[in-house]
Parts: C-alpha cells; sequence; structure tokens
C-alpha cells in the first residue's frame, strides 16, 4: 500500500532550510516519493499547524521510513536540524 510523508514545518533559518529542500528532493525521488503538497497555502480548520506544510507519496510505508534512514536523506536533515521546527509522519493510504 502507498503511504504519505507529512511534514508540518516552522523555518527559523531560511538559508539553510533552503539547502536541505535543495537536498532532500532528490533523496525522497530516489525513494519513490513524489510530492504532492510542497508549501502551498493552508487553510487550519481545527488545531494548531505550522507555516510550511509538504506531504509526499511513496510506495509503501517501508519506502519512506527508507528514505527518512538514507544517508542521503540523513545528509539534507542535518540542514534542517536548527533551522526548523517540525513533525514528520507517516501514514499507510487506504485501498
Amino acid at each position: 500500500m502507498s503511504a504519505l510523508w507529512i511534514a508540518s514545518v516552522e523555518v527559523t533559518d531560511a538559508e539553510a532550510y533552503g539547502e536541505y529542500a535543495k537536498r532532500a528532493g532528490p533523496a525522497i525521488a530516489a525513494h519513490g516519493g513524489a510530492f504532492l503538497a510542497r508549501g502551498g497555502r493552508t487553510v487550519v480548520l481545527e488545531g494548531t499547524a505550522r507555516p510550511r506544510n509538504v506531504v509526499a507519496r511513496f510506495p509503501s510505508v517501508e519506502d519512506a521510513v527508507a528514505c527518512y534512514n538514507s544517508p542521503e536523506y540523513q545528509e539534507a536533515l542535518s540542514f534542517a536540524k536548527g533551522a526548523s521546527t517540525r513533525d514528520l509522519y507517516v501514514v499507510e493510504e487506504a485501498d
């Protein structure tokens, strides 16, 4: 089953986070990920959201987790740490 990688982000250092985004995109694509939403307009109907929200689809939960743990993504992630506050989770899609 395919899975969604969902990130809710508040960027605190735009330059460093830009470097993360530049590197993360190819790492995500290399693991079969494709962006469905990447920082577009968000309307909060309930609860709290951060200003930047990203959704990518992967072939499976395992592919999304493998991407996260890959050396390429971890290198990209080193630029996001300290440059953002974020939540990231993977949700398996329904049939």
